[in-house]
């Protein structure tokens, strides 16, 4: 069983992240799209030499520290062992914590890679250990999936989705570092999965519940099966509002930055002149 702070926490890591990876890979490609490659984290531009370059990883380093420490000691009061065995009321918590532990393990490595010479690591490698991060992700979630009945089940099964193109995306950038399509995807993938975290956190866990469905307990319980199907084609709904919601802000991104900072072989990419006629 999660809980509305539980999901909003996550959500507001991965939501940063790739809005920021979105816009990062745009202006990238935009300003240079021969030399484009692909990036599993991004830095400040021109801030060579700053502090604030590697901003991204300090925020995923301590955004999944803050979210580790709540749920390995805030959640089960330190309480880890019962009767000789894992705490059974917080196994949840503990799953939760493997989870985080390994995106903060990503981002250290990250910055030891960028900050010191004990560990260079092209950014091929890195998105392969994003990629294990978010395939620790996906099976935590999707035993939850099973585990988690109803309707709450779905919301979890629609996450693992999500997830799981998170980990093709990523693992093909790592495959073809030069495509942008690719790179934009993986920040994509990202993104939806922030806001499906807030959208499941509003809907299970706040004012958004399903008419039919109540939070009983530590459950997710509908009066009927019908009042599961119509809040599971509602979760379809949210879905695909989100989906097209993100696919205008893509698209608005790119707009502004190819008028704002779009190099000439941009236009030459397309086949398409200066005065807007298709030459091929």
């Amino acid at each position: 069983m999660g809980s509305f702070k539980g999901h909003v926490l996550p959500g507001t890591l991965f939501l940063l992240v790739g809005i920021w990876h979105i816009w990062s890979a745009i202006i990238r490609y935009v300003s240079n799209p021969k030399s484009f490659r692909v990036k599993s984290w991004n830095p400040i531009p021109g801030s060579d030499g700053s502090k604030f370059r590697n901003l991204e990883l300090y925020v995923i380093a301590i955004g999944s520290f803050i979210d580790l420490c709540v749920e390995l000691l805030y959640a089960p009061h330190l309480n880890f062992f019962v009767n000789g065995v894992l705490n059974p009321s917080h196994m949840n918590n503990f799953e939760h914590s493997g989870m985080l532990i390994m995106f903060f393990i990503f981002a250290l490595i990250a910055l030891l890679s960028q900050e010191t010479r004990f560990l260079p690591l092209p950014d091929e490698a890195l998105c392969l250990i994003a990629a294990t991060a978010f395939s620790t992700e996906y099976f935590l979630f999707y035993f939850h999936s099973t585990n988690h009945k109803g309707l709450e089940g779905y919301y979890h099964l629609l996450l693992v989705i999500l997830i799981g193109l998170c980990i093709i995306s990523t693992v093909a950038g790592a495959l073809v570092p030069t495509s942008f399509a690719l790179d934009l995807s993986s920040g994509i993938s990202i993104t939806l999965q922030g806001l499906w975290f807030y959208q499941t956190a509003f809907t299970l866990y706040g004012p958004m519940m399903p008419e039919g469905c109540l939070l009983k307990g530590d459950n997710i319980v509908c009066k009927s099966l019908n009042n599961q199907v119509r809040g599971e084609l509602l979760a379809n709904f949210q879905l695909f509002s989100l989906v097209f919601a993100v696919f205008v802000g893509v698209l608005s991104f790119y707009g502004f930055a190819a008028s704002r900072y779009g190099h000439s072989d941009l236009r030459r990419l397309v086949g398409v002149d200066d005065d807007g006629f298709d030459r091929d």
